[in-house]
């Protein structure tokens, strides 16, 4: 294993079945934890300029439309909706916009887990790209099932991980440009992170 880490330059987001309908089932965290993370991974996306590409499943039926969230945040990023494939991986038109993004790095994160997330990062993997699964941005329906898709991923090299991580690796250095952008994410999300900024500008008089 060698580690080369994501930048704003090598890495694509993909962004599975994040519907209203789904994501009122997913019980592994809180939806509003569930919501935050989602919130806060689309924004950095945006703020780093990310080639996003979003997919649903029946999203007429009871899965829902996308997330107001994501749409509103990146309004540019394609949409495919699959008529009928679990695995997106399956639906050529979102392998061909993941294709098109040109990037080998791969952010996934969707509803659910063990299906929708782990069963397109696998895909993934075997056709050579390097995948991150954003966990705390999807969501299934209870701990246990998480905690199985996660480990499978892994075993095949997929890449858990969180949005704060996404958004520490994509920055690498807080004097780059986009450091008051991570900032106000991190501020925004993390709570503990908006009372530090809070208490720093409290020390400087702000």
């Amino acid at each position: 294993m060698s580690y080369d880490r994501l930048t704003a330059d090598n890495a694509a987001l993909l962004l599975i079945d994040h519907q209203t309908g789904l994501s009122n089932g997913v019980q592994d965290q809180s939806l509003p934890e569930y919501m935050t993370a989602v919130a806060a991974l689309v924004k950095l996306a945006k703020a780093y300029n990310l080639p996003t590409v979003i997919t649903t499943s029946a999203a007429d039926g009871p899965n829902g439309p996308v997330l107001p969230i994501v749409t509103q945040t990146l309004p540019e990023a394609p949409v495919v909706h699959r008529p009928g494939e679990i695995n997106a991986w399956h639906n050529p038109e979102f392998v061909d916009a993941v294709r098109k993004t040109g990037r080998k790095k791969l952010l996934l994160a969707g509803v659910s887990t063990e299906v929708c997330v782990a069963f397109a990062a696998l895909s993934a993997i075997k056709e050579g790209y390097d995948v991150y699964a954003v966990i705390d941005a999807s969501g299934t329906w209870n701990k246990l099932v998480q905690e199985v898709a996660v480990t499978r991923m892994a075993q095949a090299g997929v890449k858990p991980i969180t949005w704060v991580a996404v958004g520490a690796e994509l920055q690498g250095d807080w004097r780059s440009p986009t450091g008051h952008a991570l900032g106000a994410v991190m501020g925004e999300h993390l709570p503990f992170y908006g009372n530090l900024i809070g208490s720093y500008l409290a020390t400087k008089g702000a």
